[in-house]
């Protein structure tokens, strides 16, 4: 899975958490500035009692998104995995999802040692409540939708994760993310393997390849959110919750994801710039998106960020029905969560 952009997607949900102090960390408390230079020279909390009220926010926030969007990949893959070609491969794609459902567990007991509950966060919110990107609010409906998933998603889940892992100043998560790691490495292997077996089968399977990138390659790079030269302050830059910017991490996703498709002869929308030294996307960025019938509107040329914003507020087609297929089956979705920690 990939987790997308934390403090874009509390902007997009206009989400004012209540579950930390009023400040935002924006400079003015002498405690808040302490520890921002703390973190930037290394040092490494293990506590929630070292948090000042701005930290404790942005690390909310951060691990939210990072649940919510593990706990909400599992009903989307579920539903594509009934597409699988053979017996086996449907249990890879199994496997798959309860490693999701395990790293959602991960955040939610970070979050617990926070003082949140676990219970409420997964069974109390309403569907528009989860903070998971608007990617999995779309269906997933076919084998190749699912490994492209596994490509795509899970490639940009790797990227801000790894980049987590590196850059963290919380220390409970830095060694949790180790486990992770690992698993979504798995995860995007087989996605990639899959992509390569489906480009070379050609026909009708190349085809529906085609078709799940092209809706899923602009997804993903929406995802890392706003350029650089847009961004107000980062408060995940600030506490050290990451270490690169979301045009970095963009970047980082394109050098590996643009010359796989170029080298199975899978078309996307993005080149390497000789010139620029950079992946350059050949599509008006942010641009309109059909959630019906799973197209870009490339021609109609670029909207603005609070168009994308308001997109994301109101959700994807799925959204209610994801939030309460994992809701309804409580006991299952618990025993899953706990078994694969």
């Amino acid at each position: 899975m990939a987790e997308s952009n934390p403090e874009i997607h509390e902007r997009a949900q206009g989400a004012e958490l209540s579950y930390g102090g009023a400040s935002d960390g924006g400079g003015a408390d002498a405690a808040e500035r302490e520890l921002k230079a703390r973190v930037q020279d290394g040092y490494l909390l293990e506590s929630p009692d070292e948090m000042t009220p701005g930290y404790r926010k942005a690390l909310i926030t951060q691990l939210l998104v990072q649940g919510d969007t593990e706990l909400m990949s599992a009903p989307a893959y579920w539903g594509a995995a009934q597409d699988a070609p053979s017996t086996n491969t449907q249990v890879s794609a199994m496997a798959i999802i309860q490693d999701e459902l395990a790293h959602a567990n991960i955040a939610y007991r970070i979050l617990e040692d926070m003082g949140l509950s676990k219970e409420e966060l997964v069974y109390g919110r309403q569907p528009h409540e989860f903070k998971h990107p608007y990617g999995f609010d779309q269906p997933l409906e076919s084998w190749a939708e699912l490994v492209t998933a596994n490509g795509f998603f899970d490639r940009a889940g790797i990227t801000l994760l790894s980049d987590v892992h590196r850059n963290t100043s919380y220390g409970p998560l830095k060694r949790a993310l180790v486990k992770v790691d690992l698993e979504e490495t798995f995860h995007l292997r087989h996605g990639e393997v899959w992509m390569k077996r489906l480009a070379k089968a050609g026909g009708e399977a190349k085809e529906k390849l085609q078709r799940a990138v092209d809706w899923m390659f602009p997804m993903t790079i929406e995802w890392f959110g706003l350029p650089d030269d847009r961004k107000r302050h980062s408060g995940q830059l600030e506490y050290r919750l990451k270490g690169m910017t979301n045009d970095e991490l963009r970047q980082t996703w394109m050098a590996s994801t643009v010359p796989l498709c170029e080298s199975i002869g899978i078309d996307v929308p993005a080149h390497w710039d000789e010139a620029a030294q950079q992946y350059v996307l050949d599509y008006p960025f942010p641009c309109q998106y059909d959630a019906a019938a799973k197209v870009w509107d490339f021609d109609s040329g670029q909207i603005t960020w609070d168009q994308v914003f308001e997109r994301w507020k109101a959700r994807g087609p799925m959204n209610e029905r994801y939030v309460e297929a994992v809701q309804r089956s409580h006991m299952s979705v618990n025993r899953l969560m706990e078994a694969a920690a």
